[in-house]
């Protein structure tokens, strides 16, 4: 019944500035993520065509997107969700759990501080935005494969907000953003969209008490990071094969609109990883 009553009310677009990287060196010549093979092949001119359309879409969309020159020798640069947190005109920087992405730290942070933002160099490990989703008041933290809890703490002091830990008990989904989505971020029982099996009990009861009308993501749809997506509040970009979840953002009024990143999904990402949202 929830959802009927959702589906009845107009869905508000608000308008979204978005940090994205051209994935112009991308493949895949290490394994950090049960995602990535070496041995696999992978095509860089079809992750680019693949990103272009993600970044046509916003574009279509209204989004402001702004761009950080990609590096060679950082293959997941393209995965700007990682590059830090921005919130209140502050940047919270990255700092990478495993050696082969530490560079994409500083470069984040270097783009963060030419445009004016004030930069807070971080202590312990996180890895931005990846981990960290704002609902309303609050940033719900992702801990248990690569950001350390002891960032939440950082977070609170920095932004003077409500942190919530939740604890990712599956590989699979290493990131909160692969299996935690953030459909309205003004919040409310129903503005989130998760996969209750990607967490541990304790943080499973404090989504179902948050949220206990958000939407509940299938196996299939998670298998190709279908929650990996981004929303201005009515529309949702999302995977193109994610069809259930497709379906359930429809009956409670979103318009989604399907990409394919398959390529950049050989790579453990998908359309929320290559989106770092600017709050100036």
């Amino acid at each position: 019944m929830e959802a009927d009553i959702d589906a009845l009310e107009e869905r508000v677009a608000t308008p979204k500035t978005v940090l994205m990287c051209r994935p112009e060196h991308f493949t895949v010549s290490y394994k950090i993520n049960p995602w990535m093979e070496p041995t696999n092949p992978t095509d860089t001119s079809v992750a680019l065509r693949q990103w272009q359309t993600l970044y046509d879409t916003y574009q279509r969309l209204g989004f402001h997107v702004e761009l950080i020159d990609p590096i060679a020798g950082l293959p997941d640069m393209v995965y700007a969700a990682n590059g830090g947190f921005v919130l209140d005109g502050i940047a919270y920087g990255a700092r990478f759990h495993y050696a082969e992405r530490g560079p994409e730290g500083p470069a984040y942070s270097n783009w963060f501080a030419e445009r004016g933002l004030r930069v807070v160099e971080p202590v312990s490990v996180n890895e931005g935005e990846g981990d960290f989703l704002k609902v309303g008041d609050t940033i719900f933290a992702g801990t248990g494969f690569r950001s350390d809890a002891a960032s939440h703490a950082e977070l609170a002091r920095i932004y003077d907000r409500e942190i919530v830990t939740l604890r990712l008990v599956n590989p699979s989904f290493y990131h909160l953003d692969t299996a935690f989505a953030v459909l309205d971020d003004a919040g409310g029982p129903a503005s989130v969209a998760y996969l209750p099996r990607a967490f541990d009990d304790a943080s499973r009861a404090i989504l179902e008490h948050r949220f206990p009308d958000a939407v509940l993501a299938t196996d299939q749809d998670a298998a190709i990071l279908g929650l990996n997506s981004f929303s201005d509040g009515r529309n949702v970009v999302i995977a193109g094969k994610a069809e259930t979840f497709a379906r359930d953002l429809e009956l409670r009024g979103y318009v989604p609109h399907g990409v394919d990143l398959s390529e950049l999904l050989l790579g453990g990402g998908g359309v929320k990883c290559c989106t770092l949202e600017l709050r100036w």
